[in-house]
């Protein structure tokens, strides 16, 4: 069996090349622009999506077989390993899921054990890779678990020892008030509030576990979410670098009223004075004792990166970074259509670049180009943060990062979005870039969900690269209601098996997003200095401090 797929793999493949760098593209006049060309992009996000490569799952035979493609393809349009004489970089990862039936862990408050249900009432499980962990720590309630200076030096720990201990942690950010509308960005979600920084923080801070408390609103998603993530499927970390807690878990908002009360505080009351900058952090007359088991296999998941060499002697040791993620959800089920192609999410974005490339190695810049594909992106940003720990090209010298994910599979469109570029001088460029290209700049919205903090762009931001993801623009040129009718359709098989290419699909705004993207990049690689970040922003402190 293994040997029919490979030689259907490698046939594919063949003709994809075919297809992808034909003769006249090899010849073109160096003289002209780098013009992305639509049928290599085609070939590749076809193939990519094909059942070939069962939905590129992470830990999965089909993701092996997506790296062996890249390698090859970066290597047939001319790119130079990005890691020595290698395209590939290697990401140390575990598998986890948790064994509520082999553990025997527990919270007691006010000296009472309470019966809690896995699943149902909460979930934990490893946040560092690791199979046991034993557990006798006293919780703390320490509001919204944020250390941001600032916003007038908002610190919720107040320089409390909280090693050993677990945290408990409101998700979302602090309102904003009559007297600060502004406070945490106002309507708008910071990277403060998403519950990954909130994990990050009580490594930071020494603590054993940490446990968020759930509801709706706060987090915009319901339990169901949550439960079927942490309690019903195999989840991936990093086991290298910078490693989460022992213990890492939610609780339902029914189950924190219950711990609290049995503990002998007010929910609603702390909630209330976590709003407040003076608040500090709570010891619950409640502990979590006991065993936690988990399920874990290690493995190695592959970044590939690829270079196109800088032609200014000074400035080819600086670099612009296009990314993509290659893996999508893989085989999942045992019946009727397993496989999650993962079509527009996001082979559209890893053809692309490759199609990107293609251009890119006949019309090199002043600084280097890096395309890179990163892997795990479904599992947490895992491959780009693996990148950024370990980086092939020094941050310091990272000028930007210019991501794609999910590309535009409609049609032709009159502007481009750009969330995140104002926080940098990146804003400025993709401004100058679109009026060229005779596009406009959808205007900015609150992020209400913190869009900018779910891609990998945004391992780039927090080291401190001014990075943004280039998103697909919603002004049709032509057949509006028919192409919004069109996109809507999208939403029904986003992470569904329904994700798959459509050889009928006009891809004239794909190429035109790819063609953007490659312009703006290009801009920046012959810019006399590097963008930098405006002037207060938390991210660009990373950046001074290189």
């Amino acid at each position: 069996m293994h040997k029919i797929v490979s030689t259907l793999v490698l046939t594919a493949l063949a003709g994809s090349l075919a297809l992808a760098y034909p003769a006249q593209a090899q010849t073109k006049s160096k003289a002209q622009a780098a013009t992305v060309q639509e049928a290599p992009l085609r070939a590749h996000m076809a193939f990519l999506s094909s059942d070939a490569l069962e939905g590129r799952g992470t830990g999965q035979r089909g993701g092996e077989l997506t790296v062996t493609y890249l390698e090859t393809q970066a290597l047939a349009v001319g790119l130079k390993p990005g890691n020595g004489d290698s395209f590939r970089q290697a990401v140390k990862i575990a598998g986890v899921r948790s064994l509520p039936e082999k553990s025997n862990i527990a919270i007691s408050a006010g000296g009472n054990a309470l019966p809690l249900q896995f699943g149902a009432d909460w979930v934990w499980g490893p946040g560092d890779g690791k199979a046991d962990h034993t557990l006798d720590s006293e919780l703390v309630f320490v509001g919204y678990g944020t250390v941001a200076p600032e916003e007038g030096g908002w610190n919720d720990f107040k320089g409390m020892d909280l090693k050993g201990k677990v945290l408990v942690m409101m998700v979302n950010d602090p309102m904003p008030t009559a007297a600060d509308p502004k406070r945490f960005n106002g309507e708008g979600l910071t990277y403060y509030g998403r519950w990954t920084y909130k994990f990050e923080e009580a490594a930071r801070q020494g603590a054993a576990g940490a446990i968020l408390i759930h509801t709706d609103k706060s987090a915009s998603y319901g339990w169901s979410v949550v439960q079927n993530s942490w309690a019903n499927a195999e989840r991936f970390q990093l086991t290298e670098g910078k490693v989460g807690t022992g213990l890492q878990g939610w609780m339902t908002d029914a189950t924190a009223r219950k711990v609290f009360a049995a503990a002998g505080q007010d929910l609603d009351k702390l909630r209330a004075a976590a709003e407040d900058k003076s608040f500090k952090p709570v010891t619950l007359n409640a502990r979590i004792k006991g065993d936690a088991r988990a399920a874990v296999r290690s493995l190695e998941e592959f970044n590939v990166a690829g270079i196109v060499p800088g032609t200014d002697p000074k400035l080819k040791d600086e670099v612009v970074i296009y990314s993509a993620h290659w893996d999508h959800m893989g085989k999942q089920g045992t019946e009727g259509d397993t496989i999650f192609n993962g079509a527009v999410d996001n082979a559209s974005g890893t053809g692309a670049l490759l199609a990107m490339a293609a251009e890119a190695v006949k019309h090199p810049a002043k600084r280097s180009q890096m395309f890179l594909w990163v892997g795990a992106e479904e599992q947490g940003l895992l491959g780009s943060a693996a990148y950024v720990a370990a980086p092939l090209w020094p941050i310091e010298k990272t000028a930007a990062n210019l991501n794609l994910d999910s590309l535009n599979w409609v049609g032709l469109v009159k502007d481009v979005s750009v969330p995140g570029s104002e926080r940098t001088e990146l804003g400025a460029m993709a401004a100058a870039t679109a009026k060229a290209m005779g596009l406009t700049v959808a205007p900015a919205k609150p992020d209400l969900a913190g869009g900018y903090f779910r891609s990998d762009h945004f391992s780039f931001a927090k080291a401190g690269v001014p990075a943004f993801s280039v998103g697909a623009g919603r002004s049709w040129v032509k057949d509006v209601e028919a192409n919004n009718a069109k996109a809507a359709t999208y939403r029904d098989k986003y992470h569904q098996v329904g994700d798959e290419y459509d050889p009928s699909w006009d891809l004239s705004g794909m190429v035109q997003q790819a063609q953007y993207t490659l312009n703006l990049g290009r801009m920046v690689a012959d810019a006399p200095k590097m963008p930098a970040w405006k002037a207060g922003d938390p991210f660009g402190k990373a950046r001074a401090a290189k």
